[in-house]
């Protein structure tokens, strides 16, 4: 069972207008999944619909209290590109052994050319893969929580240096 936990982005199709407007968006990450006609048992929740920059210590707190709870060993997070690394890097220090994997997308995941689905996809196929830990995975390339950085001239994920 794979848990997926939801916190907004533009992996949902939502955009942002100056941080704080959401612009209602007609696709859902059960609608890329159902799309692909996946065969793996899994639930999603939505813990918050946020631009990653206005994410809080209260929204993090919440999130880590989702996965603490969660029965799965198995936790997928689709996450804002934005503060991404910031999100793993705390939730990596916690040492909650589990498999933990954020993701996200660069274009708006109801745009016609989105890197949604295949983030996501690939997002899907590394946790069942990986040893418990935390790792985001963006770009066709896993990185672990403590060896991440955005590079924002690239708009990619790369490790640090």
């Amino acid at each position: 069972m794979i848990h997926i936990l939801t916190t907004g982005g533009t992996i949902e199709g939502l955009d942002y207008e100056d941080g704080s407007g959401i612009t209602k968006s007609n696709v859902t990450i059960k609608d890329f999944l159902e799309s692909a006609n996946v065969d793996f048992n899994y639930t999603i929740e939505s813990v918050f619909k946020k631009d990653s920059r206005a994410i809080n210590k209260n929204d993090i707190k919440l999130l880590v209290r989702k996965i603490s709870e969660s029965k799965a060993t198995k936790i997928l997070i689709t996450h804002g590109t934005f503060t991404m690394e910031d999100t793993a890097n705390y939730i990596g220090k916690l040492n909650l052994n589990k498999t933990i994997v954020l993701v996200g997308s660069f274009i708006l995941g109801s745009s016609a050319d989105t890197d949604a689905p295949f983030n996501l996809g690939y997002a899907i196929s590394s946790l069942q893969l990986l040893k418990p830990d935390v790792y985001i995975a963006m770009n066709g390339q896993i990185f672990p929580w403590n060896n991440v950085s955005k590079n924002l001239e690239t708009n990619k994920f790369e490790r640090n240096e």
